[in-house]
C-alpha cells in the first residue's frame, strides 16, 4: 500500500530522494538522482496521508496520464511514474532557472519585457494546444524560462486532454484553478476551450505590466463570478504611459466571452512580437471601466451562466490558422493573380484566419544596397504599400491582415525563418518561373516546400480554376 514519502535518502525504483524543494497543498517536490543518469530530475509525490484532499489525488492521476504524452522544449521531459497501488510519483526533468514567480518583487516590468515574456508563453501555449491539451492553470509559479529562452509550462494536474478522460470534470462539480487567473468559462464548468489559457495569460500580462491583478485576489466563488459581468480597470488608467497597442492586446485577452479573445495562442504571440501591426480598436483608448448600465445588463443576463457546447481543441486551432503568402512583386501578374484567387478561396473557409503577406527585398551579397529606388522612393515602404494593394481585393478586416517586407540575401531562407518564428500554419507561394537560371539553381518555392515545417501550397496560374 502506498505511503507518504518524507525521508531524504529513501530509494524507490532506483531514484534516491535528495532534498525536498517544495511542499504544496496537493503534492511535494523532491530533487532526486539515479545512478548513471546525469539529467537533473525532480520527483513529484502526491499528498496521500490522513485528511488528504481527494482532488489532489485525482489531479495527480490526470498529470500521470497527460505528462507522458507531451514532448518538446515547452514541457518538462517525462522520465518515470509510479503506480498508486505501490507508490505514486512522477519523475521529470528539472528545469534550470527560476519560475516567473521570482519576478513578482520587480513588478511592474518594462512594457517591452512584458510583451517578450508574453510572446514566449503564448508560443508555449500554442505548442501545448497543438498537442490537444488546455492547461487551465497558467500563472507565474507554473512557468519557467530555459537558459535558451523558451518558456516551459509546469503542472498538468488541472489540465484537459482532448483524447483522455477528464477525471476532474467527471468527479467534481466545483471549478478548480487559481482564483485570480481563472477564466469566466471555467467558472461555468467549461474545461476544453484553449482560449481559457489566453485569458489567464491576459491576467499575467496585466499584472506584470501594472503591478496590480485585474480582478483582485478574491478566493470565493462568488467573488470570482464577478468577472462574468465586470471588466477590469483599463491599464492606462493605472499607468498613463501605458502603450495603446499593449492595452489592446491585454484587454482583448480579458474579454469575458471567449469568442471576443484571440482565436489561438499563435495569433496572440504574433501580435506581441509585432506591436506596430496591432490593429487598435476602442479597447486601446479606454480610460474607464464599462458603465454601470452595461454591467447590470450583463449581471442579469442568464445566458452568461449557461453551459455551452464547445468545439474540440483541434477544431478551434484548425479554424484560426496563420496563413502566409509569399508574393514576388516583380513577378508575373498572372501568377500573383493566381495566388490571390487561391488565398481568397482558402480564407473563405476559415473566417478567423490571419493572413501575413510576405515579400523579400533581396540584398546583394557583396555590393552596398541602397534604401531608395531610382525615383527616390523608400523601397521598403513602397513594397509594403504594394503588398496591401495586392491584398485589397480580398476585403479582409484590418485585424486579419499584415504586410511584411523582409530584407535578406536568400529569399527562401528568409521565408522559412519568418514562418517558423511566427508559428505559421500554411504557406502559399508561387511556382518558379521558367528560366535557364532558375532551372539550374532551383526555385525559392522548391526550397520552401522541401524545408518548411508546415503545410505548403505551390500555386501555378493554370491551376486557379481548379484545386491548388
Amino acid at each position: 500500500m502506498a505511503k507518504p514519502l518524507h525521508q531524504p535518502g529513501v530509494t524507490i525504483d532506483g531514484f534516491r530522494l535528495e532534498e525536498i524543494i517544495h511542499q504544496g497543498g496537493m503534492a511535494m517536490l523532491w530533487r532526486v538522482t539515479r545512478p548513471g543518469d546525469a539529467l537533473p530530475m525532480l520527483m513529484k509525490v502526491p499528498r496521500i496521508g490522513e485528511g488528504a484532499d481527494p482532488a489532489a489525488i485525482v489531479s495527480f492521476e490526470m498529470e500521470q496520464m497527460i505528462l507522458p504524452r507531451l514532448f518538446g522544449v515547452h514541457v518538462p521531459k517525462f522520465i518515470a511514474a509510479g503506480d498508486f497501488s505501490v507508490q505514486p510519483y512522477l519523475v521529470m526533468e528539472a528545469i534550470a532557472g527560476k519560475a516567473l514567480l521570482a519576478r513578482l518583487p520587480e513588478l511592474p516590468l518594462p512594457y517591452a519585457e512584458v510583451a517578450a515574456i508574453g510572446a514566449k508563453i503564448a508560443t508555449a501555449l500554442d505548442d501545448l494546444h497543438r498537442q490537444h491539451v488546455v492547461h487551465l492553470d497558467i500563472k507565474p509559479s507554473n512557468i519557467m524560462v530555459r537558459p535558451s529562452g523558451e518558456a516551459v509550462l509546469l503542472d498538468y494536474g488541472l489540465s484537459h486532454h482532448e483524447e483522455l478522460p477528464d477525471l476532474m470534470q467527471e468527479e467534481f462539480r466545483l471549478p478548480f484553478g487559481t482564483a485570480p487567473y481563472m477564466s469566466p468559462e471555467q467558472l461555468r464548468g467549461i474545461r476544453n476551450d484553449p482560449r481559457s489559457d489566453l485569458f489567464a495569460l491576459g491576467v499575467l500580462l496585466y499584472f506584470f505590466s501594472t503591478g496590480v491583478r485585474p480582478f483582485g485576489e478574491s478566493e470565493s466563488l462568488r467573488g470570482m463570478r464577478r468577472r462574468l459581468w465586470r471588466d477590469p480597470e483599463p491599464p492606462r488608467r493605472l499607468r498613463p504611459d501605458y502603450p495603446p497597442w499593449l492595452q489592446e492586446i491585454v484587454l482583448r485577452c480579458l474579454e469575458s466571452e471567449p469568442a471576443w479573445r484571440y482565436p489561438t495562442a499563435a495569433q496572440l504571440a504574433f501580435e506581441l512580437t509585432h506591436p506596430d501591426d496591432v490593429k487598435l480598436t476602442g479597447r486601446s483608448e479606454r480610460l474607464k471601466r464599462d458603465p454601470f448600465t452595461t454591467v447590470l445588463r450583463r449581471r442579469f443576463n442568464t445566458d452568461l451562466m449557461k453551459l455551452r457546447p464547445q468545439a474540440a481543441v483541434s477544431d478551434q486551432l484548425a479554424s484560426a490558422p496563420i496563413v502566409a503568402v509569399a508574393i514576388d512583386l516583380e513577378g508575373a501578374e498572372e501568377l500573383n493573380d493566381a495566388l490571390r484567387v487561391t488565398t481568397g478561396r482558402m480564407l473563405a473557409t476559415m473566417p478567423s484566419a490571419r493572413l501575413a503577406c510576405l515579400n523579400v527585398l533581396r540584398q546583394a551579397r557583396i555590393a552596398i544596397d541602397t534604401t531608395l529606388d531610382e525615383q527616390g522612393h523608400n523601397k521598403h515602404i513602397d513594397r509594403i504599400v504594394r503588398l496591401k494593394d495586392w491584398a485589397s481585393p480580398l476585403r479582409l478586416a484590418d485585424n486579419r491582415l499584415t504586410a511584411h517586407v523582409i530584407e535578406a540575401v536568400d529569399p527562401a531562407a528568409a521565408i522559412l525563418e519568418f514562418t517558423s518564428a511566427n508559428r505559421v500554419d500554411h504557406i502559399l507561394i508561387g511556382a518558379r518561373q521558367n528560366s535557364l537560371m532558375r532551372k539550374l539553381l532551383g526555385g525559392v518555392s522548391a526550397k520552401v516546400a522541401a524545408e518548411a515545417d508546415c503545410t505548403v501550397t505551390v500555386v501555378r496560374p493554370s491551376l486557379v480554376s481548379g484545386a491548388s
